[in-house]
């Protein structure tokens, strides 16, 4: 699943993020959800949430559980 709904991401989720650094490379980093950042229902190049580790970054897969 694709992390461009904020509805599709739920805090405790397992998720696939690109942080801003890694943005040209693609680099992903797993981790769960603890904090949805954006407001809007639907971004184009994800929903950007901060991981339980601090990570700040914008969903590309939303694992299934």
């Amino acid at each position: 699943m694709q992390g461009t709904k904020r509805a599709d991401i739920k805090i405790g989720a397992r998720v696939k993020v690109v942080q801003k650094q890694d943005q040209r490379s693609g680099k992903l980093t797993e981790g769960i959800v603890s904090k949805i950042l954006t407001n809007s229902a639907v971004h184009p190049h994800g929903i950007k949430v901060m991981l339980e580790s601090g990570i700040v970054g914008r969903v590309k897969e939303v694992s299934e559980k």
